[in-house]
């Protein structure tokens, strides 16, 4: 009898994480278009580090601007069209609901994290920029979770394993951090 191993994954916030967040009165937005989404500086580069070590990279979004109709379906399946042909994406999940939808896939909820194809969620990592990725990882059962900080006007996360200042820097973190242990 054979048993099929589970890949790890690299769980990545899409907004402020991958792509430059849009921000206003200290809280963060995604880009309102196509021509308007900016991927970060080093994000390539982190990401073809992350493949190399072996992790999936799947996208995990909340989209509530979808659910309050101040976005469409088309611009987000736009942005993420751009994203998988300029980054090479495993997966994009997204949850387009509100708050007062209660779905459990909306981060801090597990539910986008945990959707098939599954993963060997210990091995795996959550990077966000919000205290909601840190909690959907934990939620997750995610090995580890990475908080890129900009230190947004909202609550901060109760104990990410680190705290960086951009993608590249949380990659490095996770690798070294294998390395040494």
């Amino acid at each position: 009898m054979f048993r099929t191993m589970l890949a790890k994954a690299a769980f990545l916030d899409r907004d402020g994480v991958i792509n430059r967040a849009v921000v206003h009165d200290g809280k963060p937005f995604a880009p309102e278009s196509v021509d308007a989404m900016e991927v970060l500086p080093g994000v390539p580069e982190a990401l073809d580090r992350l493949r190399a070590a072996g992790y999936a990279l799947v996208v995990v979004t909340n989209q509530p601007d979808i659910a309050r109709g101040t976005t469409t379906w088309e611009v987000v399946n736009g942005i993420h069209a751009r994203m998988r042909d300029a980054l090479g994406l495993d997966d994009i999940r997204v949850c387009p609901h509100d708050d007062a939808d209660d779905c459990p896939c909306r981060k801090p909820r597990p539910g986008l994290l945990l959707q098939a194809p599954h993963y060997d969620m210990p091995s795996s990592v959550m990077i966000g920029d919000r205290w909601r990725d840190i909690e959907a990882g934990r939620a997750a059962g995610c090995g580890v979770t990475i908080l890129v900080d900009y230190g947004y006007d909202e609550a901060p996360p109760r104990d990410p394993d680190a705290r960086v200042g951009s993608l590249a820097a949380a990659v490095e973190w996770l690798l070294q951090r294998h390395a040494a242990g």
